[in-house]
């Protein structure tokens, strides 16, 4: 099987987020970093070369392909910044409706500027994120 091109790396977090170019892609991206360091209490990881990641989980699926991710994390990218949470738990339809302006996509949720979601309701989210992730580690 392919090796998962995402790794984690010890690249400084701090230099790729200083890095941003959008000045307020880069504002969002460090108050995301932050936001998700105290809701997950771990430090932020490079993954890649553009993704910060906070804590791993293994995963395996039933076809035998297994690896290990970040439990959340995001990526200031040019067009967005995408978050990367796990969609699934039971509030997800609930607080997406009451989120603000966003897009989603597989376990991806894409926001022009952090201002257009609703601070509370994204902090909630990465928490119930966070406690599917806890229950559902082993099979996904």
């Amino acid at each position: 099987m392919a090796e998962l091109k995402t790794q984690r790396s010890t690249k400084s977090v701090s230099a790729f987020l200083k890095s941003v170019e959008n000045p307020q892609r880069r504002e969002d991206a460090i108050a995301v970093c932050d936001m998700m360091a105290k809701i997950t209490k771990k430090k932020p990881e490079m993954w890649g070369t553009a993704i910060v990641g906070f804590g791993t989980y293994h995963y395996k699926y039933a076809s035998g392909r297994e690896g290990d991710w970040f439990l959340v994390g995001f990526s200031p990218r040019k067009q967005n910044l995408t978050l990367y949470i796990m969609a699934g738990f039971s509030r997800y339809d609930e607080l997406m409706a009451e989120l603000g302006k966003y897009k989603t996509g597989k376990s991806c949720l894409y926001l022009n500027r952090l201002s257009d979601a609703d601070p509370k309701v994204l902090k909630q989210l990465i928490r119930e994120s966070l406690k599917y992730v806890a229950t559902h580690q082993q099979g996904c």
